[in-house]
């Protein structure tokens, strides 16, 4: 046995899920993933929404049990969840009719301990996590961030070995966030914490730097590990730091190759008309197409530094670049994006000359949109119900894909005055 399983805590040996389609094929949701959690580290599970990190945290907690392949803690099968696994979740989760001192209590219940044990070992987590004198409370006096940290004092308070978070800063303000983060890595360097590892699941990519000793990046369609990037700088980390951009830059790289890879897989494709579409309004296209355009951008720009300006996150900034790049208005290069010609006429126009354009390109590179106008424009009544449309998106995409994609279209389609929709009765018109 070599020393890196030695010291696994939680390993998955060729892990596939899937799901059924409502045509009852099976949709893969996570391919031949391997993965080990090992001792002393904080592992960072990255990618964008839809990769399956959720879904591959439930596995390793035992929550849920793959499809094939098999999860091993501390060297024996998991058929189950485990006392010595713990998991923070994006939601609070708490009771609201329970004080803080209960709902940690309930990290117990299972372990059945006698009432004085449970209320010390409490009261134990609720100091360690600062939320003494804030036993008595209940949910409803608390904020976000309290909230927050009694989830974590109610994951630790059953001493497990490794502790699972699925996205717990992300519902959190900026600020709230960036003080729990904080607060949490001086108690993991600190040793002040019972755990031996813990997985960190993320969109934020400076989050997972900042963290992270070890980062797997998430490719999607179906969840796959793309890359593993060791982090090696000290603590505490400097995000302004050369290094740490580096390596920013780095995952931002590897995130818009995943996504052009996606996007010229499906546009090559006979199915084109299945063309997954990002979650981007025409604003938000709009907007960002001016922003490039600006003086301080001049037509291209860097996307780790658009996130920074623009305070997004990847799973805010990618739709957005995604939609401008199958739109045709400009080009992800690298981790880059520049604006095309047309781009540049769409950002300079006025609502006319902008609506042409967008009608231009929709019809053009977006087969959906063409496909639903020729529909509309060959039938007599020249109007057909959204269902027609879903059921031939659902043949390729998940149902979350497909709505997604036809919110997408409708959207798109409305502004170029392509087609009309009318959501009471869910049907398209021809305009």
């Amino acid at each position: 046995m070599n020393a890196s399983a030695q010291n696994s805590i939680i390993e998955l040996r060729r892990v596939c899920h899937t799901f059924k389609k409502p045509s009852g094929e099976p949709l893969v949701v996570l391919a031949e993933i391997d993965a080990m959690l090992r001792e002393g580290e904080i592992l960072g599970l990255l990618g964008r929404s839809g990769s399956g990190k959720s879904t591959l945290l439930r596995i390793a907690a035992g929550l849920i049990q793959p499809t094939s392949g098999e999860v091993l803690y501390r060297g024996a099968p998991l058929r189950g969840p485990s006392a010595g696994i713990s998991v923070v979740f994006q939601s609070f989760a708490l009771y609201p009719w329970l004080s803080v001192e209960r709902n940690v209590e309930a990290g117990l219940d299972a372990l059945r301990l006698p009432r004085a044990e449970a209320g010390r070992r409490a009261e134990s987590a609720i100091d360690l996590i600062g939320l003494d004198g804030f036993q008595s409370a209940y949910p409803r006096e608390l904020s976000g961030g309290m909230r927050q940290r009694v989830g974590f004092a109610r994951a630790i308070v059953a001493d497990p070995i490794a502790l699972l978070m699925d996205e717990p800063f992300s519902a959190l303000d900026v600020l709230t966030a960036e003080t729990l983060r904080t607060d949490f890595l001086d108690l993991w360097i600190g040793h002040k914490l019972p755990l031996r590892t813990v997985l960190l699941v993320t969109h934020n990519i400076e989050e997972a730097v900042q963290l992270c000793d070890r980062i797997l990046v998430l490719a999607s369609n179906p969840g796959r590990i793309c890359a593993q990037i060791p982090i090696t700088l000290a603590h505490p980390r400097d995000r302004l730091g050369a290094e740490f951009r580096s390596i920013v830059d780095e995952i931002y790289s590897i995130l818009t190759l995943r996504s052009l890879e996606s996007i010229r897989t499906h546009a090559q494709a006979a199915v084109g008309v299945a063309l997954p579409l990002p979650p981007a309004s025409v604003n938000q296209i709009s907007g960002l197409v001016e922003k490039l355009l600006s003086p301080h951008y001049g037509g291209h720009a860097d996307l780790p530094e658009l996130a920074r300006t623009l305070a997004l996150q990847v799973d805010d900034l990618f739709p957005i670049a995604e939609a401008i790049h199958i739109l045709g208005f400009a080009e992800l290069i690298g981790r880059s994006l520049k604006l095309t010609a047309a781009g540049k006429l769409f950002a300079e126009g006025a609502t006319d000359e902008r609506k042409r354009l967008w009608r231009e390109h929709l019809l053009q590179f977006v087969p959906l949109a063409s496909h639903i106008h020729r529909v509309l424009e060959e039938r007599q009544v020249h109007w057909a119900p959204r269902s027609r449309f879903e059921t031939e998106l659902e043949d390729h995409l998940t149902r979350q894909e497909a709505n997604r994609t036809l919110r997408a279209v409708t959207g798109w389609g409305r502004y170029a005055e392509l087609f009309s929709y009318d959501a009471k009765l869910r049907r398209f018109t021809s305009i």
